[in-house]
């Protein structure tokens, strides 16, 4: 067996790890889970750290088991929560995780014949048959409330000034997770449950049911939960969550948000989200330190997510996106974008609209920058900018004397007006 602890080490990957596990892990074939919300038809780069985790047990030897929360999805987790969730009906619940699984399926083997080919399990299938009663007999008798009391997430929720205290729904959370570690050790014989570090309490409530229960052993390892140098918040942008999902968040927005992280945080996140190895990240770390202007790092990280999330197909897209705005692209590369990506890439751009019909019969540029548009103030700027040959149409330099017409659409929708090298302008065919 590969040293799993040992990769997950020196990748920053690691937070805390009962007693004994790299031992065990050493010893033969081991099986390990980690949680996934099934709250939404696609993951988002917040849960990309438990999905790495799986998949370096994977390459170490062992077979990783990826659990959609079905029935804890339906509950809710009070860890770092001020507000309970919403709940969801099974139906919801069964088309998000058949999507999930999709993407999972870009990182875990689930398909091949070896002896660590990866599962995907749903909660819900051994939970639904359990009845209250069932349940408070069979496993509630072996926990304390003073033990659940314990668990920082239930202090932090019933401590908290803010919050409206906690539901019994929600305080039972951890007997379900519990459980499902109980489960998987029995059913699977999972050892080993791997989560964030505010996961600690719920994992740890499951080994302590395997011990008085089963009789048995199980372990416990929580990754650090992923910050930003600059204090705001990992995965997130002005838009929201950076979803896994192309339609969610496109290609193009996946690769900008990893190519605009800080040297800090580069130097982080290419150990914990890609799979290159320490020595070919210690020798491009050295090389950005010495010339951080080329971001080398940033650029590097982006690639190799980006190809792995969505395709190299993608991600030549999203290059030839990024250098329409930043470097020096032709009218060719901009009439390539597709519309989402050219809606993307010109996002916050000053847009105005314009008929087809008036298209058809030919527009003066003059009257595109002023009267059409208001890009420019007046008929004079428009000229002088003209003249300046500071004007662009599509990435092209125009006269004073260019007529714009339909043959000049880029997806038959869209023109884009440059004045200089930063100031755009979209015209949009109504």
């Amino acid at each position: 067996m590969k040293n799993f602890i040992e990769e997950v080490t020196w990748r920053g990957m690691l937070h805390d790890v009962m007693p004994g596990t790299q031992e065990h892990l050493m010893e033969q074939m081991r099986v390990a889970y980690v949680g996934i919300d099934p709250t939404a038809d696609s993951l988002h780069i917040g849960h990309l750290v438990g999905v790495m985790l799986l998949k370096h047990f994977q390459i170490a030897g062992h077979k990783p088991l990826a659990l959609v929360g079905g029935a804890t999805g339906m509950i809710g987790d009070p860890s770092g929560k001020s507000n309970e969730r919403n709940l969801l009906d099974e139906a919801t619940l069964r088309h998000n995780q058949e999507a999930i699984k999709a993407q999972l399926s870009r990182f875990l083997d689930f398909t091949s014949n070896a002896a660590n080919a990866a599962e995907l399990v749903n909660n819900y299938d051994w939970m639904k048959g359990f009845s209250f009663l069932d349940f408070i007999r069979d496993i509630g008798k072996h926990i304390t409330v003073n033990y659940m009391m314990s668990k920082d997430s239930v202090k932090k929720r019933l401590s908290s000034e803010a919050a409206e205290g906690m539901s019994f729904t929600e305080f039972t959370y951890q007997l379900v997770q519990g459980y499902d570690f109980l489960h998987l050790y029995q059913n699977k014989s999972c050892t080993l449950q791997m989560g964030g570090s505010d996961q600690w309490g719920n994992i740890t409530t499951g080994t302590e049911l395997v011990r008085r229960i089963a009789s048995g052993k199980a372990y416990a390892l929580t990754c650090p939960l992923i910050t930003k140098a600059d204090g705001t918040k990992f995965g997130k942008s002005e838009g929201g969550n950076i979803w896994l999902d192309a339609a969610r968040t496109s290609p193009y927005k996946f690769y900008q948000y990893w190519l605009n992280t800080s040297d800090v945080d580069a130097e982080k996140y290419i150990k914990i989200f890609t799979f290159l190895t320490k020595v070919e990240i210690e020798t491009l770390t050295a090389e950005h330190r010495e010339t951080p202007h080329l971001r080398l790092l940033q650029k590097r990280l982006a690639e190799e997510i980006t190809v792995m999330v969505h395709s190299a197909a993608d991600l030549e897209n999203a290059i030839k996106a990024s250098s329409i705005l930043f470097g020096n692209s032709t009218s060719d590369d901009l009439k390539q974008l597709d519309e989402a990506t050219f809606l993307d890439v010109f996002e916050g751009v000053p847009q105005s609209e314009i008929s087809r019909t008036a298209l058809d019969a030919g527009i003066d540029i003059v009257s595109v920058l002023n009267e059409k548009t208001g890009f420019m103030k007046s008929n004079g700027e428009a000229r002088r900018a003209l003249t300046a040959n500071s004007i662009s149409v599509n990435k092209e330099k125009v006269g004073e004397d260019f007529v714009l017409s339909a043959n000049d659409l880029i997806n038959n929708q869209f023109v884009l007006l440059q004045s200089g090298k930063k100031n755009y302008f979209v015209l949009r065919v109504a």
